[in-house]
Parts: structure tokens; sequence; C-alpha cells
């Protein structure tokens, strides 16, 4: 058995969609482990799509668009029906054939071909079929963001609608089958929350799947004096069934509980109907820093009520250093938050507890550990993404 040497490793990252301008929380963390990979010295290839109209954000890193690509069904125009008729030809979740194309796999086989990996990395379960054209297994590691098929299964669950109903439960049993068979093949399985972690590891070989606490990203705003500018903020991507149905929540059983001299500041794409319904609420759309958004409100407003994986939002909540009032699953997988934050899901007191925040003034110490929680949370990730590819390195090595 030869003890590895190798420390730079070649990697190709295979992932759905790039981060860019207009980006979401699964983008964000999937650049999140780049950045971390990319900082150790690896050699990162980035493969991926970039969305419709979209600037790409990293142009430094070497990065290989397969092509523009629609992401949301709603503004899909007909290709929502050519990737219906893909799935069921292909026998491929909906999601999935989102991102299936033989551009895609052709660029793959060429790197294949022409570089070597010691590592490859799916992102995502969506891209599950693009491992069929990945012959050595043993280099394989799964990043799962959820647990996907529980997601449409909790869709399935709560819609009344027939048609969405069987659509929801095709979704999760054939994701399902892509996720578990990933979990055979892979040898690693990396996920965000420890909830997801004990999943995969009751139906799969222990030890084979580690968990990773996503870093708050911080961006250039954290060097800036930011002033207050608005009593509570709330940001998301609205067009998304959980943030729409957070929203809602919101502003249909908390905000009747809040003063209407509060000013509530909404940023996000998706929530025009907002505009001018509410007196108080302002809808400010896309905003440029999301982070610089949140400092600037008294207080941030979390109100998730679904969904899996970890909520980007709160970790740059916390790094924006503003207090927060989240609900228990816009927590998930946050362990030991900072005192910066108040944690319920009754209407009632997640109202008393934003109306409390916003005449509060944050002390350098409510900041100071703020800072020391993201900061630790950071270098704990570098350290965890190290320490797996050093055991794929050595798992390389003894196998020559």
């Amino acid at each position: 058995m030869k003890v590895a040497e190798k420390t730079n490793m070649n990697i190709l990252f295979l992932t759905t969609i790039i981060l860019s301008k207009h980006c979401n929380g699964g983008e964000v963390a999937s650049q999140c482990f780049i950045d971390s990979l990319r900082q150790s010295g690896h050699n990162i290839s980035v493969v991926g799509y970039l969305r419709k109209g979209d600037i790409l954000e990293y142009k430094k890193q070497k990065t290989l668009i397969v092509d523009e690509r629609y992401t949301e069904t709603s503004k899909s125009k007909y290709y929502s029906l050519i990737w219906l008729a893909l799935s069921f030809f292909k026998s491929l979740p909906y999601s999935s054939a989102k991102y299936y194309s033989l551009a895609y796999i052709n660029l793959v086989k060429k790197l294949l071909t022409t570089e070597k990996y010691d590592i490859i990395i799916i992102d995502h379960a969506q891209l599950a079929w693009i491992e069929n054209f990945i012959p050595d297994k043993s280099k394989l590691i799964f990043i799962a963001h959820n647990i996907e098929h529980q997601i449409y299964k909790e869709h399935f669950k709560k819609t009344g609608n027939f048609v969405l109903n069987l659509i929801y439960r095709r979704e999760a049993t054939l994701i399902r089958v892509l996720e578990e068979h990933l979990l055979k093949v892979a040898q690693q399985i990396w996920t965000l929350t420890e909830h997801d972690s004990k999943y995969f590891d009751r139906l799969g070989k222990l030890g084979k799947t580690k968990t990773f606490a996503i870093p708050p990203n911080l961006t250039q705003s954290q060097d800036k004096t930011i002033t207050k500018c608005f009593d509570i903020g709330l940001l998301g991507s609205w067009s998304w069934k959980a943030n729409i149905e957070a929203l809602q929540w919101f502003l249909e059983v908390v905000y009747p509980y809040l003063p209407t001299y509060l000013s509530i500041h909404i940023a996000g794409k998706g929530a025009d109907w907002l505009d001018s319904k509410y007196s108080n609420v302002t809808y400010r759309g896309v905003v440029p820093d999301a982070q610089e958004f949140m400092a600037q409100a008294k207080v941030v407003a979390i109100p998730t009520l679904s969904g899996s994986g970890i909520q980007i939002k709160t970790l740059d909540a916390i790094a924006s250093g503003s207090l927060i009032v989240a609900t228990p699953i816009a927590m998930r997988g946050i362990s030991d938050p900072p005192p910066t934050i108040t944690v319920t899901e009754n209407p009632e007191k997640f109202a008393q507890h934003l109306v409390s925040a916003t005449k509060l003034s944050l002390t350098h110490q409510y900041c100071d550990d703020a800072k020391h929680w993201y900061c630790t949370r950071r270098n704990q990730f570098h350290n965890d993404i190290n320490d797996a590819i050093t055991k794929m390195s050595f798992l390389e090595n003894s196998l020559v």
C-alpha cells in the first residue's frame, strides 16, 4: 500500500447551474465547496449551465459553460413541455430532465478523455444521470444538498390538485431512485445537515457520509459602516414554492400583529405583486448585495415553514450582523447559533420579537459573537473539506 503523497488534486466539479448574478441558495452552497477546494490549492474544473440571460460571477475560475438555460418552469416558455416529454422518454424526474442534454454528456466525455482527474464530484441528485458516463466510480463524490425526494413527498401531501399529486408522486419516486443509486456508487456522500447525513447513513455504508457546515458567504459590505435604513427586512427568491409559502405566512399570519408604523422591506425576485399592496411594505426586487440589504435592517425575519437542507439566507443574515427572528425550520443545519437569533414558530410571538428587536441597539458584544461564530464555522468547513479530500487521495493511492 502506497502512502498518499499528492496534495494538490485535479478535480472535475459537475453541477447544474453555475453561480451567476441572480443566484439562489443552492448555487451559493456549491460555490462554497468550489472556493474551499480552490483555496487548498486544488485544480478545479467546473461544468454547468448558466441561467438564461444571466452574468457569470466568478470569471477567474476554470468554468466550462455547457450553454445558457432556463431554470424556472414559470419562465421557461415551451421548454417545460420538452423537459416533461424527455422525463418520460428517459424515465427521469422532471427536475433532472431540465438539465439533461447531449451537450453536457459530450463535454464530460471529452474532458474525461483529454484530462486525468483525481476526483469527480456530482453536485445535486438531479445530475445523477451523468454518472453513467463516468467509467471510474472510485473517484466519485456526491454532494446531496437535500433529501430531494422528501421535498416532493411534502408537495404531494399538501396539494389538493389530482394532476399535481400524480406529478409530485412520480417526481418523489424517481428522484429517490437516483439518490439511492448515487449512494451505492459514490465513495463519499457530502451533506449539508446532520439530518440528511443520518438518513443516507441508514441506507448505505456507515462512514461514507460526511456533513459539512456551509459558512456564510462574506461580501465586501463587511468592511463598510452600514446605516440601519428600515425596521424589518425579508429576503428570498419568491418564485420558489417554499419561499412563497413562507412569505404568505408572514403577511397573512404575522403581519396583522405588527404595528403599521414599522417599515418592512422585502427583497428578491418574484414578488412584484407586493407593489403598493401594503402601506408600510416596500418591495425592493433584486438587490445588488444581499448581506448589505440585511445589514440595513434593524431585524431580519426568516419565516421558513418547509423544505430541507440548509438555509443560505439564514447564514447570510448572521453574517450581516443584524438581529434575526426565525422559525425552527429556518435554523436547520445550523447548530449553536449566535445570540443575535431568536427562534419561534408562534405567529404572535414572532411579531413580538420583531417589534422588540427594532427597539434594541446592537452592542459590540453581539457583533463580536456573530463574527466569531461565522469565522469558526468557515474554518471548520475548510478543515472538513481537506480531511475528506485527503481520505479520497489515500483511497486512490491504496488502489494503485
